[in-house]
């Protein structure tokens, strides 16, 4: 049995999965099961010297190698949920909604269209439910996401120059204060302390004083 890193597609981070087959070569495509099912992905790197540190429910199944049907089905589906993300996004200005759709996504199984949103309230999108299921002729889900998640959704630089941290090594997402930049001896310019997503940086918390010492970062994934 070995572990592997794996790149998949729509995701900043890669993640670990655990194959029992034959060895795997880096930059194989491959299908893993994820939350929303089957997904393709591309192998990195062999990483079997690390299973002893990873938490069993951090290490996901790979399912197979892919084959040319496999990469063949992606590509469609690339093409359907780009038409998916532009013909929500009319609809949604057509029925006025008060949303913005980030992200449109196929399942690889293709049971349902998932459509990832921010709102500041709850919304009714019951019409623009129906009018994409009519569209589309399979299951809608829409899943409402907070504006750090779009930025990690989306990915980007920070100021510093270096992917967004939440797309690079992050977790999870740690409450941030005014007050880490205040401790810190930083402006407090909102422009120059916020990030891509409109809110306090991730790293202010990373040198924070506490108890007298510092917090390092988290380091990335191996």
């Amino acid at each position: 049995m070995a572990v592997y890193q794996v790149q998949l597609e729509n995701q900043a981070r890669p993640v670990f999965v655990r194959h029992e087959g034959p060895p795997l070569p880096p930059r194989s495509a491959c299908l893993v099961e994820t939350e929303w099912g089957p997904s393709l992905g591309q192998v990195l790197e062999n990483r079997t010297f690390l299973e002893a540190a990873l938490p069993p429910a951090s290490v996901l199944k790979l399912l197979r190698p892919a084959t040319d049907e496999d990469r063949k089905r992606r590509q469609k589906h690339r093409q359907i949920e780009k038409e998916a993300l532009i013909t929500c996004r009319d609809q949604v200005r057509t029925l006025k909604l008060p949303m913005k759709v980030v992200l449109a996504h196929m399942v690889f199984d293709e049971s349902r269209l998932v459509f990832f949103f921010t709102a500041e309230n709850r919304v009714d999108f019951r019409e623009l439910v129906r009018n994409l299921a009519h569209r589309f002729h399979t299951r809608i889900e829409m899943r409402q996401v907070g504006v750090r998640d779009e930025a990690k959704i989306l990915g980007g630089f920070g100021h510093c120059g270096r992917p967004l941290c939440c797309t690079a090594h992050l977790p999870q997402f740690y409450p941030i204060t005014i007050r880490m930049a205040k401790d810190q001896g930083l402006s407090l310019n909102p422009a120059k302390i916020s990030g891509r997503c409109g809110r306090l940086m991730c790293c202010l918390r990373y040198e924070c004083p506490r108890n007298g010492r510092k917090e390092a970062p988290p380091p990335p994934e191996a």
